[in-house]
């Protein structure tokens, strides 16, 4: 009986607290279900306040497609795609690779040159797009996917977040694999990148989010109009003289259904690599 009145009288103080959780929850799911509903209704819906689903779906959909004369919708999708799905390979790869010798072979010049790398976290996009434009334009790269993702292929954040993780990476199997015969090269791909799959996996949700989701760079080195990305589009319809908001919403729900089954699918992975887990 004691044990019973325990739980019910924790399960009772547990109450505001889980009252808290589901209206914070919905709070923070509302513009998610405001944006799929104003993408089913017309423009002066949308501008009334209107926040449950209408009729206009597939007629936002039709305006959408015949938005631009120069690039279709699909076009634009498959760009931001490739785009995204390129920059995140590259950069999975060349930060692992950085994290990997920075963490597993240490010595003064690596750490010294670490210190540099955080410190380069510190300066904003803004200081330095002039000098990688008049680099980029230069090397005669404008509207190219070079362009795009040069700059970001490696990141500061990207390294420091693989080193850190690596310091849970068991270095008695790379004593073990070395005395097998095995080259470093070998362990990187053979063993390091396996083990520290739940790393790889949160780096790419947030390689690809922030490659689909580019707008500032983009709009920089794309200038011409079969080159454009989903954000790029977005702006241009929200630039007009005046904004179809119901086509508008009906091209960031299409913007953002490809993050969202990024994450839904990698969502186990990507807490485990937040957190610093190491299978």
């Amino acid at each position: 009986m004691t044990k019973k009145k325990n739980k019910s009288s924790i399960q009772r103080r547990l109450i505001p607290t889980y009252v808290f959780l589901i209206i914070w929850s919905l709070i923070s799911v509302f513009p998610l279900f405001w944006m799929i509903t104003a993408a089913t209704n017309n423009t002066v819906d949308v501008a009334r306040g209107k926040i449950w689903f209408g009729t206009e779906a597939l007629n936002n959909f039709t305006k959408l497609l015949n938005y631009s004369k120069d690039i279709s919708l699909w076009g634009t999708m498959w760009n931001s795609f490739f785009y995204a799905v390129l920059q995140t390979l590259l950069c999975l790869f060349i930060c692992s690779l950085a994290g990997f010798g920075f963490e597993l072979y240490h010595d003064k010049i690596k750490d010294g040159l670490f210190s540099v790398l955080l410190l380069a976290m510190m300066v904003p996009q803004v200081a330095t797009m002039i000098p990688l434009f008049k680099m980029i334009s230069s090397m005669r790269l404008l509207n190219t996917s070079v362009a795009f993702i040069l700059p970001a292929i490696s990141t500061p954040f990207m390294i420091m977040m693989f080193r850190q993780n690596s310091r849970n990476f068991p270095v008695d199997i790379m004593e073990a694999a070395r005395l097998d015969g095995l080259s470093e090269i070998g362990i990187f791909f053979r063993m390091y990148m396996p083990v520290m799959k739940s790393t790889y996996a949160a780096a790419a949700v947030i390689c690809f989010m922030n490659a689909w989701n580019a707008y500032l760079w983009p709009k920089v080195v794309m200038n011409q109009p079969k080159a454009q990305t989903m954000p790029m589009l977005i702006a241009n319809m929200a630039s007009g003289y005046t904004t179809d908001y119901g086509m508008l919403m009906m091209g960031v729900l299409f913007c953002s259904v490809p993050t969202m089954i990024i994450f839904f699918v990698l969502q186990k992975q990507f807490a485990e690599g937040i957190t610093g887990s190491v299978k």
